[in-house]
């Protein structure tokens, strides 16, 4: 039975929560004996600040550099508002990103179809809707240098964000979608602004490059990023891979998102470079939906983005695809149960909470099981 190395980080606001049901299924997992799992448990964000005056603490990174994957609940709310920018929640996880060198963000966007009625498009333009976003995360506009603000004086002032890529990172990400696109139906589409921006015309480039010179295999297509955000929401279905700039993957993951109907149903992961010896990158994964602190503490938060990101780890971290896949069936099928937190119910739906939803999901896993 193989073994890894885990690190939970719950951190704020419902964290805690959801990463308490993902908790149980690895102890489902040991016990069927599929998997064992040896993990700490540190703060990280709000928590880690009041605790010890910083994000995330040394010897947590020294941990997260350690394990097989590092498993992320949640960071921040408004309880933290006033604390200095260099120590706020949210740079625990940008310490996380950044150090661990997680370059490729994957963003999954996929429609239940008993979840298809609560997508704001139409059921048939979304149920059966599976798409990956593949969004590079450590270069591009959020990065660039010059950043700047300055006082041109009159009451005038100019800001400057740079947008910056180099080949090797073009590169590297576009490896990752391509690679992807070979285990599902092996179609990229590749959006930039090339008609505006020099940069643009750089992705073009590169990721033709790698295209033609590794991957001819694989259907590759390119769209102006605009026109992207617009055929996500006329016909979603034609994606299947689609590969970006860090700026315009934070735009066009969040427009697939809202495809699927919620926010608390959307897993990620963000990779780092494969290692030449052994092939494992580092990894986190964590929900999309933030810290939710207007329901923190009160037992209501969906826990299936949670649990999910656990699914995503057992595929690109663990190689344990039939169980991630059994998971996944487990997940559906609770939903096509009709069973219900408040976030995807329909008005005057019943619900059920954290908890109930997670009891759910593992006697579900026990039935397909058997």
């Amino acid at each position: 039975m193989p073994s890894f190395k885990l690190l939970l980080l719950p951190g704020d606001g419902i964290g805690p929560e959801v990463m308490a049901e993902v908790k149980r299924l690895l102890a489902w997992f040991e016990t069927r004996g599929i998997a064992t799992f040896d993990y700490d448990e540190r703060l990280v964000g709000g928590s880690s600040y009041e605790a010890d005056g910083v994000a995330i603490t040394d010897s947590t990174m020294d941990l997260a550099h350690a394990a097989d994957a590092v498993l992320f609940g949640a960071v921040g709310g408004p309880k933290w508002d006033g604390v200095p920018y260099e120590v706020r929640p949210e740079a625990g996880l940008l310490r996380l990103r950044k150090d661990l060198g997680l370059f490729a963000n994957l963003r999954p966007a996929i429609c239940y179809p008993a979840l298809a009625e609560s997508s704001s498009l139409k059921r048939d333009l979304v149920e059966g809707l599976d798409i990956m976003i593949v969004r590079e995360l450590t270069g591009g506009v959020y990065f660039g240098e010059p950043k700047t603000i300055t006082d041109l004086g009159n009451g005038q002032k100019r800001a400057i964000d740079t947008q910056v890529y180099d080949t090797y990172e073009i590169e590297r990400i576009a490896r990752v979608a391509f690679d992807l696109a070979r285990k599902r139906r092996n179609k990229v589409t590749s959006t930039e602004k090339r008609n505006v921006m020099k940069s643009g015309l750089l992705w073009n480039e590169v990721v033709t490059a790698v295209h033609t010179r590794e991957y001819p295999d694989v259907e590759l297509e390119h769209q102006l990023a605009d026109a992207c955000g617009m055929q996500l929401v006329r016909r979603p279905k034609q994606f299947d891979v689609i590969v970006c700039d860090n700026l315009f993957g934070d735009m066009l993951s969040d427009i697939a998102a809202m495809l699927t109907g919620s926010l608390g149903m959307l897993p990620s992961a963000s990779l780092g470079e494969a290692n030449p010896a052994t092939g494992k990158r580092k990894a986190l994964y964590e929900p999309v939906h933030g810290s939710a602190p207007d329901i923190a503490g009160k037992g209501l938060a969906n826990p299936l983005a949670m649990i999910g990101s656990f699914g995503m780890a057992l595929r690109y971290s663990f190689n344990l695809t039939d169980a991630a896949d059994l998971l996944d069936q487990a997940t559906a099928n609770v939903l096509a149960s009709g069973l219900r937190t408040a976030d995807i119910a329909a008005p005057g739906q019943a619900t059920v909470g954290t908890k109930a939803m997670g009891d759910a999901v593992l006697s579900a896993l026990d039935a397909l099981a058997g």
